[in-house]
């Protein structure tokens, strides 16, 4: 079991649970848009938030064991570095925590 993370925002999450899947990939893009969902490792999560989300209103951390997924995933190098990336939509069951996510001091 790898376990990743993605942050979202707590109005498209709770959208999420209505129709069944979660397709954002991330701020102001779709998965239609990208072609995948970013996604991140523990230790990559707070810089993704402060680089990203910070500024924004409600948004959560969800935790998802990537042996549940029903889309493929997989590393893909950005920069100097790897990321995980979902490659089809996310399956709710696939998330086993959805969190308020914050910064320690922001």
């Amino acid at each position: 079991m790898t376990l990743i993370h993605h942050l979202a925002f707590a109005s498209e999450w709770q959208s999420a649970q209505v129709s069944g899947e979660y397709r954002r990939s991330t701020v102001g893009k779709s998965l239609d848009d990208e072609g995948f969902i970013h996604a991140s490792l523990p230790d990559q999560v707070a810089a993704t938030y402060r680089r990203y989300y910070s500024e924004l209103p409600e948004v959560v951390l969800l935790t998802i064991d990537t042996d549940l997924l029903a889309s493929p995933w997989q590393f893909d190098a950005v920069g100097t570095t790897e990321f995980p990336h979902i490659y089809g939509p996310l399956n709710l069951s696939a998330v086993i925590a959805a969190e308020p996510y914050e910064l320690e001091g922001q």
